[in-house]
């Protein structure tokens, strides 16, 4: 009698034992579905989990709630359907490389990795993560991929977001306050629509290819910001106050026919306006004082203006097939007295109407602001080389003044 009622007990300790165990290996390698069961009475496992290429078409992980390395999936053309119902934390990596007929993943409890990295994934269309979904991560990768929905990724913070030629992906909207390094969006697809109405700070942004962008909480930007043939029609950041030390460029956004800063007062680096072949007029900056940089200006706009110009550290040149003549000379008065003006521009000063060559200016660079993967339209690439013959540009400043 009393071994009948000590077994049971005997067999729900072993039960909890196993189920709230610690599996250490350093890295655990799934080559079938029969390794993977074999996790399911760890609840963390030490160390990395790898997916062999050849583990199977399904591969189900549920069991663990923790992977404190990475959890890996690399060229693997066999690999349909992957899932964990448990799974909530991976302390390293989250990677998938050439993972090529995953067309299902399903991780509702993961909510945090230190990494993720995901490229060429050419069967996926959406990952069912969460809710909430991935709230923390300190780097984002998505490239490369079949996804036309990021749902499931909500992220405060990040250090870096790379999400580059995802040519389904026509929607991206993300709760994000702050990025620390990076925010690169480019050559997704075609209509790409962005919104972050949180964004309040980041360091560096490049944006190419998007249809709209929508940041009306953006307040600071640490670094630069750059706009890189998009077809939107229309740009605002209306508490955008400065850029700490870098660039803001707007280069070879066909359809745009405004650009609205109405509290920018600063820019660290310089200011590139270039072939946005609709913008007929730049005075959307009324308050910008300071640019500690380089201004260049190339395009068919008829009329620039800057109300509030007080100091330019770098060059000023200015270059438009329209006639500019009436601006060009107002921005003459603060021209360096050496060419006749107040002094307000230090670097030297041109502007010039009527110029044929003013949309040659970009040339045919090949460069790229931006990393991970990029546009190959040529528009795009001599943008991005003229944002960095801007910066250049700047370290030439001191040079021109003594020339002068």
């Amino acid at each position: 009698m009393i071994a009948k009622l000590l077994l049971p007990a005997l067999a729900a300790i072993g039960s909890v034992s196993a189920q709230t165990a610690t599996c250490t290996v350093s890295t655990t390698t799934i080559n079938s579905q029969a390794d993977a069961t074999g996790l399911a009475g760890c609840k963390t496992v030490r160390g990395s989990v790898l997916i062999a290429p050849l583990a199977g078409a399904s591969i189900d992980i549920s069991g663990p709630t923790q992977i404190t390395g990475d959890l890996k999936i690399l060229d693997n053309r066999v690999l349909e359907s992957f899932k964990s119902n448990d799974l909530t934390i991976v302390g390293g990596a989250f990677t998938m490389l050439n993972v090529t007929r995953l067309s299902s993943l399903v991780l509702p409890s993961l909510t945090r990795v230190k990494s993720l990295n995901w490229q060429t994934i050419n069967a996926l269309d959406t990952a069912s993560i969460g809710p909430p979904g991935l709230t923390e991560a300190e780097e984002v990768i998505i490239s490369d991929t079949f996804l036309s929905s990021l749902d499931g990724i909500d992220l405060a913070s990040v250090t870096n977001m790379d999400i580059n030629n995802n040519r389904r992906l026509v929607e991206f909207s993300t709760q994000l306050g702050n990025l620390s390094n990076r925010l690169n969006i480019q050559a997704n697809g075609q209509d790409l629509v962005v919104s972050m109405p949180n964004l309040k700070w980041i360091a560096n942004m490049t944006i190419a290819n998007v249809s709209s962008i929508s940041v009306p909480s953006l307040a600071v930007v640490n670094g630069s910001a750059r706009f890189d043939s998009n077809s939107f029609q229309s740009f605002s950041a209306p508490n955008l106050t400065r850029t700490q030390s870098g660039d803001i460029s707007f280069v070879g956004n066909a359809f745009l026919t405004n650009v609205s800063l109405p509290k920018l007062t600063q820019i660290g680096g310089g200011l590139l306006i270039a072939n946005n072949s609709a913008l007929e007029k730049i005075n959307g900056f009324p308050e910008l004082k300071i640019i500690g940089g380089a201004v260049k200006m190339f395009g068919t706009f008829e009329e620039a203006e800057f109300p509030a110009l007080n100091d330019v550290k770098g060059a000023f040149n200015v270059s438009s097939r329209a006639d500019i003549k009436e601006s060009c000379d107002k921005f003459k008065t603060l021209a360096p007295s050496s060419q006749g003006g107040n002094g307000k521009i230090q670097g030297k000063f041109e502007c010039i109407p009527l110029n044929d060559k003013a949309t040659e200016e970009t040339g045919d660079g090949t460069g790229s602001g931006g990393s991970g993967g990029g546009s190959t339209k040529k528009d795009a690439a001599a943008g991005l080389t003229l944002n960095t013959a801007l910066l250049a540009l700047g370290g030439l400043v001191g040079l021109a003044q003594a020339l002068l």
